[in-house]
């Protein structure tokens, strides 16, 4: 008997279609729902990493977050799955910070790991730690991509700025 793949799908986007810009910088700069299936039975937990290969920086993180229970099946858009922890973005920010190409279009992947194990990684964890962590733990992964290109020219504002005003 032939066990189904591992997937990632979100209502937001089509595979190869494009990130609306609610879920960039140039929008909410919140994570888009993102949703999972035929995730392995034997699976201990889930990562989830969006990145940039196309960076003219190098692959740049936008999204790292793991320690995502295996039974989760939704993320929802703007959120944190209870007990999962986030680590640091390219941006030099805990948190999702979106899609923000400094100019033309670019494809993001927005990837999902089924894992071995939990990870034991604090908050705010670099990702080539996260990905050193991961290494031999993998049992099922899967990916989607989608692009984007800049509507607005403005600089990205950091969160940490917005929530200082605020405050």
């Amino acid at each position: 008997m032939m066990s189904s793949v591992m997937y990632i799908i979100s209502p937001a986007f089509e595979d190869g279609g494009r990130v609306p810009p609610k879920y960039t910088c140039d929008g909410d700069d919140v994570n888009p729902e993102l949703r999972f299936g035929d995730v392995p039975g034997d699976t201990v937990s889930l990562v989830v990493i969006i990145d940039d290969p196309q960076s003219p920086s190098g692959n740049w993180l936008h999204w790292s977050v793991w320690n995502i229970d295996p039974a989760t099946r939704i993320l929802p858009e703007d959120t944190v799955p209870k007990g999962a922890v986030e680590g640091e973005t390219d941006f030099s920010e805990i948190g999702y910070g979106g899609p923000c190409p400094s100019y033309g279009e670019h494809e993001y992947r927005f990837m999902v790991f089924a894992l071995d194990v939990t990870l034991d990684l604090p908050r705010g964890t670099q990702r080539h730690i996260l990905e050193r962590a991961i290494e031999g733990h993998v049992i099922a992964s899967a990916t989607i991509m989608a692009k984007y290109q800049r509507v607005k020219k403005e600089p990205r504002v950091s969160k940490l700025k917005i929530n200082s005003l605020v405050h």
